[in-house]
């Protein structure tokens, strides 16, 4: 069926940019331009919001579905090249960023006869999010949070106890020396750094970590970028989705990742009988929200809003978890239900979350971490005029900078190849030239 759905997509995908420039606003109503990151939602729930559309307006809907990465190319498409897309699904700092520029529209709730499932948000969520609210832009008018989760580190218990990853010093233990992976963001990378660099006076209580990860002040910078570059020898890979297999296949001990990605890894490692696990460290880390917003640019307001009122339907909501493994920020009765689990003999302080009643609950504590372990965390906001120096940063810990010595290295190389192509050129013209000589003399002898 995905394979289906994904040649449906790219099928519409070419259809739509072949007949975008000629397409008239009333049959641009028809569509729905989605843009998402990828493995992001169950596919089959595409095909049924568009029955459900018609249900609930009479109106035909045909849905144009991508996918992306990387949340700055899609944030450039929007920006720059004006791409209509109605609806995307970016995280926090991204959805601060575009309503500190004026790129999103307000969500329209007057959905008629249909419920307002959005209610169904968790209040804790909206709390949070209204963090990034710009003045006169409050954040949940312009978007509904998606799926959230924690930052922490995913482990092989064969190989590493629980006790060593409770704290982040892990990381920098040279016994992990390449064996350790870690995510190609420069976000979290950041915030880890800079919560281990300060971890004495966070047990002191002297500084939070909300404070740490948002300050961005240079002297903050250059501490995250020596200790970041303290961690590479024990570094055995910088990944964006390939961590989780890795860890399942024995080929690495310890990935940092996020808790999403960490409920895929331990389930598939179950299977080939591979005991993988998932901590948040003592210090604390970050937790992180994705949320549907609509640009400026989108050409379907109605429908954009319907498809994220739809998608915060309960039954919507936990058929998307069970198919990615996130967890939805819809906090509903039926999703505690059906998220509780008698199997387990741990239970867990869910009340931030579910609200009354839900303080000591059978679940799993990766997709639903406890409240003691939300109260060591915060979010990350957008870093703002200074993310290009964080970026600079995170290019010289990576290594995407080269020093000095090596650069003119690499440039007597090329140079040495350059004279050698040029002499092998020069070689063989002259010896075309000798040859010409030659033919010419034989000619005029037997001539």
């Amino acid at each position: 069926m995905r394979k289906l759905i994904q040649m449906v997509g790219i099928c519409l995908i070419v259809a739509g940019v072949l007949c975008s420039c000629d397409r008239t606003d009333e049959q641009r109503k028809k569509i729905l331009k989605i843009y998402n990151w990828a493995d992001y939602i169950d596919e089959e729930v595409l095909e049924d919001f568009t029955y459900w559309y018609k249900e609930q307006t009479g109106e035909e809907i045909r849905i144009i579905y991508q996918v992306f990465d990387i949340n700055e190319i899609m944030l450039t498409k929007i920006e720059r090249g004006h791409e209509d897309f109605d609806v995307v699904c970016p995280s926090e700092y991204i959805i601060e960023r575009m309503l500190k520029k004026d790129l999103l529209l307000p969500i329209d709730r007057d959905f008629g006869d249909t419920p307002d499932y959005t209610g169904n948000i968790a209040p804790y969520i909206r709390e949070q999010l209204d963090k990034i609210s710009q003045p006169g832009r409050k954040v949940n008018d312009y978007s509904v949070a998606y799926m959230w989760g924690t930052a922490g580190l995913l482990y092989n218990t064969a190989f590493v106890s629980a006790e060593e990853v409770e704290s982040w010093s892990c990381l920098w233990d040279p016994a992990y020396r390449e064996k350790i992976l870690m995510k190609d963001s420069y976000r979290d990378a950041y915030g880890t750094a800079i919560i281990y660099a300060h971890a004495d006076e966070l047990e002191a209580g002297t500084v939070t970590v909300e404070e740490l990860m948002n300050n961005y002040s240079p002297e903050a910078i250059a501490l995250a970028e020596q200790y970041l570059k303290a961690l590479k020898p024990n570094i055995a890979g910088w990944e964006v989705d390939f961590g989780k297999e890795m860890m399942t296949k024995n080929k690495a001990w310890i990935n940092f990742t996020w808790s999403g990605d960490a409920v895929w890894a331990i389930d598939e490692a179950e299977a080939v009988n591979i005991e993988l696990d998932y901590e948040v460290p003592q210090e604390g880390s970050n937790i992180w929200y994705d949320g549907w917003v609509i640009p400026r640019y989108a050409r379907n307001v109605k429908a954009a809003s319907y498809f994220i009122n739809y998608l915060c339907r309960p039954d919507i909501a936990l058929r998307n978890m069970d198919e990615i493994g996130y967890v939805s920020a819809v906090a509903t009765p039926e999703i505690l239900e059906a998220k509780v689990d008698s199997m387990l003999t741990d239970y867990y302080d869910l009340s931030y979350f579910f609200g009354e009643g839900a303080e000591h609950i059978p679940i799993d504590p990766v997709q639903y971490p406890d409240y003691e372990v939300v109260q060591r965390c915060a979010m990350i906001c957008d870093f703002g005029d200074q993310t290009e120096e964080v970026l600079e940063m995170w290019s010289r810990v990576k290594g995407d900078n080269l020093n000095t010595g090596l650069v003119l290295l690499i440039f007597l190389v090329f140079g040495l190849l350059l004279v050698w192509i040029v002499w092998k050129k020069i070689r063989t013209y002259k010896q075309k030239q000798r040859h010409r000589s030659r033919r010419r003399k034989r000619l005029k002898i037997n001539g």
